[in-house]
């Protein structure tokens, strides 16, 4: 595999830009310069004739001009003081066809000074990349020189994709985040709080520790969590159109002590409800991730709710739906919080119906798989509304995703069953591992933050096992065979985001599964699909670890408007693959 640049940005505040030469291009390397706060010197003969955008900066004293013909010394006693005159980087603009860029190249390689020469990628040590800059929010794209022209389409779609005023909305969670750390020494926790199996979504193990009170700097991180869910859960569109009202409310709404009830981070306003109107309660699955396979009446009740409370998986393309007058509050849940949000979600729900307001419970996936719809059904119907209440089901995950990863669930000669499973039990104590059945098709949710234990548990017998006695040479031997355990040959699949653009599918065996998911990192949601259906329509390659394979490929129907701008096309899906004896 060819190898790909390492992509930094730099604090050029004070540094000094060697530029060489005195073409247009010189003119925007001093400009650019200039952007990031450096000081550019202009090396060019007193003969020189300037570019008039050059001319002006040198005019009105931008840039210093170094009235001289190239010399090497110059790179060492031109920069800074306080760094021995060394420049921080070298522009060189005249191309690879002047033979002093390269000789300018490998005397700024030797000295182990940055160095860019235009069009010449072998002779540079960085380059610049295509920007689009909206405040603190910068994005780069770059094509490792090939091709300059296409970059910059490609970063002009990216930014034209992008909601307005993002940049203001990154200053104004940066603002959250800086009080927020102001704050930190005032956070305590009550008492040591438990992991619920909500809250495992395919952290790694050491997100998913316990918080104690004399774990302090687990306590101090909970608003960051809480902050980053935000920014990892909340639609772009909606993000982009936060006050400082909204800042100042966000801040207000989390006390370290307690959740118990605030307002919800949105901009958008109360939408006005009588109270004489009878509320009513919607639990809705909001299906995988494509919001196309939304039910029309999971749509119709977002189009119409009065107040909307998602869980925090609940993908962008769904809360795009939800009209900007609507209220909506993403629930807060991460290690070590998700008992209280989940009552702060039920309390918010119990005063909007209170209220005559209909509010809609949106949650991924189906309600009823794992969503503890069935839980907040009956607290509902215990605070005396059991018929204002209405579930509506949603595609779950666990079988729409393997279907996406063109795996059947069941197929004949292959796999007679389904069995849909927790990696992580309550209060986050391992699950009861299911045996091996050959013609079972098994999907674990909620696993892949545990993936290791996981594996070990389908894989060896442990002391939670019953036991046999065997007779042996030294008398007794305790040998567990109460259930059938899983050959490490077995095929199985790992799916992340299943039905968004960035779906990802994990081809391996339980041998491989953990140290793949490891190598390639979690994308989280994900799911672990096992049994031999993960090769009944596309076989696996036994010189191969695992394969993986980006995209996808979409709906494929030509009468859902736009789907083609926004899905990649089959032949888009990229894979790659690990050898056997490469780790």
């Amino acid at each position: 595999m060819e190898p790909v640049s390492l992509l930094t940005s730099i604090d050029c505040t004070s540094h000094v830009h060697l530029i060489i030469g005195s073409n247009p291009l010189a003119s925007a390397r001093c400009a650019k310069s200039l952007e990031v706060g450096a000081k550019p010197l202009l090396l060019a003969p007193e003969s020189a004739v300037l570019h008039y955008a050059l001319q002006n900066r040198i005019d009105s004293g931008q840039v210093t001009w170094v009235k001289k013909s190239f010399e090497d010394e110059d790179v060492l006693r031109l920069g800074r003081e306080e760094i021995g005159g060394v420049v921080d980087a070298v522009f060189v603009t005249s191309g690879s066809r002047d033979p002093l860029s390269a000789h300018i190249s490998k005397l700024c390689k030797r000295n182990r000074i940055p160095v860019n020469v235009s069009d010449a990628p072998s002779l540079c040590t960085f380059s610049l990349l295509s920007t689009y800059t909206d405040g603190p929010l910068q994005i780069g794209v770059t094509t490792n020189g090939r091709g300059c022209k296409l970059s910059s389409r490609i970063r002009r779609e990216i930014a034209s994709s992008l909601p307005p005023y993002l940049g203001a909305a990154c200053s104004r969670l940066g603002m959250i985040r800086r009080k927020i750390q102001e704050e930190d020494h005032l956070c305590h926790t009550a008492a040591p709080v438990e992991l619920d199996e909500e809250e495992s979504v395919d952290q790694s193990s050491s997100f998913n520790k316990l918080i104690t009170e004399a774990d302090f700097d687990a306590a101090k991180n909970r608003r960051i969590r809480w902050l980053s869910q935000i920014c990892e859960y909340w639609p772009l569109r909606r993000l982009a159109n936060i006050t400082d009202a909204d800042a100042n409310t966000a801040l207000e709404s989390y006390s370290a002590h307690s959740v118990s009830s605030p307002p919800s981070l949105d901009h958008t306003r109360s939408s006005s409800t009588s109270t004489q109107r009878k509320g009513r309660i919607i639990l809705a699955g909001s299906g995988p991730g494509h919001p196309d396979l939304l039910t029309r009446a999971t749509h119709k009740a977002i189009l119409s709710a009065d107040l909307i409370l998602a869980d925090k998986l609940v993908p962008s393309g769904v809360l795009d739906l939800i009209p900007r007058r609507t209220p909506v509050h993403i629930a807060r849940k991460f290690p070590g919080n998700a008992e209280q949000a989940q009552e702060e979600l039920l309390s918010m729900a119990l005063a909007g119906v209170k209220t005559g307001k209909t509010v809609l419970r949106l949650k991924q996936g189906d309600p009823y798989i794992y969503g503890r719809g069935g839980e907040e059904y009956e607290f509902f119907r215990k605070e005396g509304y059991e018929k204002d209440i209405c579930v509506l089901p949603g595609i779950t995950s666990a079988l729409s995703a393997p279907m996406f990863a063109i795996i059947p669930a069941t197929q004949r000669a292959v796999s007679d069953q389904v069995l849909i499973c927790t990696g992580t039990g309550r209060k986050g104590k391992p699950s009861t591992p299911p045996e091996f059945v050959e013609t079972r098709t098994v999907v674990f949710l909620m696993a892949l933050h545990r993936i290791g234990a996981l594996v070990k548990d389908l894989t060896t017998w442990d002391s939670a096992d019953a036991k046999i006695l065997l007779p042996s040479e030294d008398g007794v031997e305790v040998v567990d065979r109460s259930r059938r355990l899983w050959p490490t040959s077995t095929p199985c699949a790992v799916i992340e985001r299943a039905s968004c653009p960035d779906q990802r599918v994990i081809r391996t065996t339980l041998e491989f599964v953990t140290s793949a998911i490891e190598s390639e990192g979690s994308r989280p949601p994900g799911l672990l699909v096992l049994g031999r259906s993960c090769e009944a329509l596309i076989k696996g390659d036994s010189s191969r670890k695992w394969t993986v394979e980006e995209g996808w490929a979409g709906l494929n129907f030509g009468d859902f408007p736009g789907e083609e701008e926004v899905f990649s096309t089959s032949e888009a899906v990229e894979e790659k693959s690990v050898k056997v004896g490469n780790e």
